[in-house]
C-alpha cells in the first residue's frame, strides 16, 4: 500500500469512484456518500492522512476506485465546495442540468 503524503491543501476532502455503481462518492466519517454536502472535512494534515489511507484501505477492499484529496472552500452554509472546476462538476452529478440528477435531490433534501 503506498505511503500517503505529506503536504496537503486544506481544508479537503476525499473523493472516489464507487467500484459497482461507478457513482462519484466522498469519503463521510463512516463510510461513503454521493452527497458531497456530508463528506467529512480534513483542516488539518493528521485528519487529511486519516482520509487518504481511509481511501486506501477502501481501495484495498475493492468498495472505491480512484480515491484522493481534493482541496475545497466551505461556504457561509457549511458545504464544501472544490475549488477546482473538474471536481466541482463530479459533485453536480451526470447532469449539467440542476434541476436533474443527484444535485437535485440534494437540493430538497
Amino acid at each position: 500500500m503506498p505511503t500517503p503524503s505529506k503536504s496537503y491543501v486544506l481544508p479537503a476532502m476525499l473523493v472516489a469512484n464507487d467500484l459497482l455503481s461507478g457513482e462519484v462518492v466522498f469519503r463521510k466519517k463512516n463510510g461513503w456518500t454521493p452527497n458531497a454536502a456530508s463528506a467529512q472535512i480534513a483542516y488539518d494534515a493528521a485528519a487529511a492522512q486519516a482520509l487518504e489511507m481511509a481511501g486506501q484501505i477502501a481501495a484495498a477492499r475493492n468498495e472505491v476506485v480512484e480515491a484522493y484529496l481534493v482541496d475545497v472552500v466551505i461556504t457561509a452554509d457549511g458545504i464544501p465546495v472544490p475549488t477546482h472546476f473538474r471536481e466541482r462538476f463530479r459533485t453536480m452529478g451526470p447532469s449539467s442540468r440542476p434541476d436533474l440528477g443527484k444535485q437535485a435531490d440534494f437540493a430538497r433534501s
